[in-house]
């Protein structure tokens, strides 16, 4: 074998050496990857699937009319500002009888959840002949018993590094032994508003606000985002420089920090046009923007990938252009323009920063039910929560997560199968 041939074996050896370490390289890179979206996912699920779980307090009301001031005769204004809270403490009181002291009787009455109350008054108002009996109402727990409850205070430690005293654990004895707390599917979750409370802090006023602020953003940047596309690539002049202006600046308006987009809703959306703060009409006209050059990318790239044939073959038969764009054109670039449009969707759902600066960060705890009344976001609710220094509030930003995270995968598939149903070969 020749010497030339001996070289060209060994330099062929040291390639292949190289491609296979960089093969390696990859594997190892891709291993790493996943290994910490392992560890990103298991630590949110293990921190936020006992929020899916509630614990419920048994307790024996006295409806007593004298303590709450009415009888079944009275009118429903009466009924409603009852002091129903009096009757929740005495039952709490006649369950454990010799509580002494102001620290004592404070932590007893918070066994159970504020709500409780709220929760009597309204079976009341439904159901006035209630009045002069004794029910027995399965109620929230305080957000401390729920958290022992799910295995979160270690009772072992000195009483002094717990938040729940031995007199309380006494308590909570008690009312397991006699199956008085249970624990059952948190519907507070997806049923309620936002509270300070975290036992009755729930989702739902976050969930119809996203959904609320997304309606907006989609009916605004879909059809201006497909317009501006479909104008960029098949009606604008060529070697144009505001054309190439425009299309420079919508490559640049990309890249821009979200937080940018708040900046200029606060100062044109709020400052000039007065448009109500903490709604979701001004979240979607913010977020329109920002989706906007995302839309307008996937869409021209759908549009540019319709052969040209097709276009020839239509004009050919006497069409015109308008008639090649909304016959032809756009029916074959629609799948690639509805996963561009859902992926920037999905990017505007979870984005904070931009509502942060337009007043979305405001504690709401009422329902919105339309664009103009105030209003939260899912990623805002989660950075509100992850603030709140209560311990319950630490697996409810976990859940919260799991919920976004959801709606995105959610998002995704939806990109999949509208794909995958409107995509043609040619």
């Amino acid at each position: 074998m020749s010497k030339t041939t001996k070289k060209i074996e060994a330099n062929l050896k040291k390639r292949y050496a190289k491609e296979k370490r960089f093969r390696a390289y990859g594997v190892v890179s891709l291993l790493i990857s996943f290994a910490f979206l392992a560890v990103l996912l298991v630590t949110i699920f293990s921190k936020g699937l006992p929020a899916f779980q509630q614990t419920y307090i048994k307790l024996d009301i006295e409806l007593n009319e004298k303590i709450l001031g009415i009888n079944k005769d009275s009118d429903e204004d009466a009924l409603f500002s009852a002091s129903y809270s009096k009757v929740v403490k005495n039952s709490l009181k006649e369950m454990f009888p010799g509580i002494k002291g102001r620290k004592q009787k404070r932590a007893l009455k918070n066994l159970v959840s504020k709500s409780a109350a709220y929760d009597l008054r309204d079976k009341v108002l439904e159901k006035p002949t209630l009045l002069g009996t004794t029910q027995s109402y399965w109620f929230l727990a305080k957000d401390d018993v729920d958290v022992f409850m799910k295995g979160n205070i270690d009772r072992t430690l000195p009483e002094s590094d717990r938040r729940i005293k031995d007199y309380q654990l006494a308590w909570i004895d008690k009312l397991m032994d006699e199956g008085r707390l249970e624990k059952r599917f948190n519907t507070v979750l997806f049923t309620e508003g936002d509270s300070r409370e975290p036992e009755q802090a729930g989702m739902r006023g976050a969930i119809v606000g996203s959904l609320l602020t997304m309606l907006v953003t989609i009916l605004l940047s879909f059809p201006i985002g497909v317009a501006t596309a479909a104008y960029l690539e098949e009606f604008a002049p060529q070697n144009n420089r505001w054309v190439d202006l425009i299309e420079i600046n919508i490559n640049n308006l990309a890249a821009v920090p979200s937080i940018v987009f708040g900046l200029l809703g606060l100062a044109v959306y709020i400052n000039i046009f007065g448009v109500p703060r903490s709604t979701p009409l001004l979240g979607g006209l913010v977020l329109t923007l920002m989706t906007l050059p995302t839309i307008i990318i996937a869409s021209r790239a759908a549009i540019k990938s319709v052969p040209p044939s097709i276009k020839e073959a239509a004009i050919g038969l006497g069409a015109s252009r308008m008639q090649v764009l909304f016959q032809h054109t756009l029916p074959l670039a629609m799948p690639g323009i509805l996963t561009g449009t859902i992926i920037g969707m999905a990017q505007a759902l979870g984005e904070t920063a931009p509502l942060l600066m337009i007043g979305m960060v405001a504690f709401v705890s009422d329902i919105p039910t339309g664009i103009f009344d105030p209003s939260t976001v899912m990623p805002v609710q989660i950075y509100l929560w992850s603030d709140s220094p209560e311990r319950a509030f630490t697996e409810r930003t976990s859940a919260a997560i799991m919920i976004l995270l959801g709606f995105l995968v959610l998002m995704n598939v939806i990109a999949i199968v509208l794909r995958k149903k409107f995509e043609k070969k040619w």
